[in-house]
């Protein structure tokens, strides 16, 4: 007897062949995707070096003024365009060179478009560093959530107040009321750093434990008076209190996240100055 081709049985085992086989495809194409994916944040990472931050770092320096609630939105619940804009605002300059050495941030209160405050600032530089276009999310947030957050994105270590045992440059130092990058430490202990502080964003050193001025204060004081000049006629100030070494938890990079080919991390705040303004 003649056996019947079943043309539905046929049909349907096609149909699974060819199922299969895209399925098979799919998988390959993601895996590929994700593979390509992956290669591009690792060159991305290693396109990101300490001393790139430590530049960006010092762009607003000198001609941006303390402004409280700058660098955060309208909202007050994040970035604003500014911290989220690749570069310096044209705006800060402007209204730095409008201001007398008399200046009081307590009459510019939310005038966020004309300056930075503290936060606004780190927010700004850690943009500016990690991102390359802008209008994307930004990293401006709460001082005391700062050295925290950065440590939990997996870009580096996070050790609270009681802990910290140095003070290298590049890190970030944040509390409840503030937040500085540091610029390394002198052989006397003081440290160097950046920050956002009432008059604007400027470097500093820390006083000794005796109160008396220090090397850090003094570097600071030589790189302001040289390389900005004409902030320093109307703000010459670079010293801040010992509470910066104490009371403020630490942010340090890993080198996954941000390369040191130059060990800037090993080198003291004399050396990051040449390194920096030579």
């Amino acid at each position: 007897m003649k056996r019947h081709i079943q043309w539905s049985r046929v049909l349907a085992i096609i149909l699974i062949l060819i199922l299969t086989a895209g399925l098979g495809l799919s998988l390959f194409l993601n895996r590929t995707v994700d593979e390509n994916v992956s290669q591009k944040e690792m060159v991305s990472k290693k396109d990101k070096t300490l001393q790139e931050f430590l530049k960006i770092a010092m762009e607003p320096v000198g001609q941006t003024m303390y402004v409280w609630g700058g660098g955060w939105n309208e909202e007050d619940t994040g970035a604003g365009i500014e911290a989220t804009t690749l570069g310096l605002s044209s705006q800060w300059k402007i209204f730095f060179e409008q201001q007398s050495s008399n200046y009081d941030y307590q009459t510019t209160l939310y005038q966020i478009h004309d300056g930075l405050d503290c936060s606004g600032y780190v927010g700004w530089v850690i943009y500016n560093l990690m991102e390359s276009e802008s209008g994307q999310s930004g990293y401006v947030m709460k001082s005391q959530e700062m050295a925290s957050t950065y440590a939990s994105y997996g870009w580096g270590t996070f050790t609270p107040y009681s802990e910290v045992t140095d003070h290298k440059p590049g890190d970030i130092f944040s509390n409840e009321g503030h937040v500085y990058i540091s610029l390394g430490t002198c052989d006397d202990g003081s440290v160097l750093l950046v920050h956002s502080s009432p008059p604007g964003v400027r470097l500093c050193g820390t006083l000794l434990a005796s109160g008396e001025s220090s090397k850090s204060v003094e570097l600071a004081s030589s790189i302001m008076s040289t390389h900005y000049p004409e902030w320093f006629e109307k703000y010459p100030s670079c010293e801040v209190d010992l509470s910066y070494l104490t009371n403020y938890d630490q942010f340090q990079w890993n080198a996954d996240t941000l390369s040191d080919a130059q060990f800037i991390q090993n080198l003291s705040a004399e050396e990051i100055a040449d390194l920096l303004w030579s």
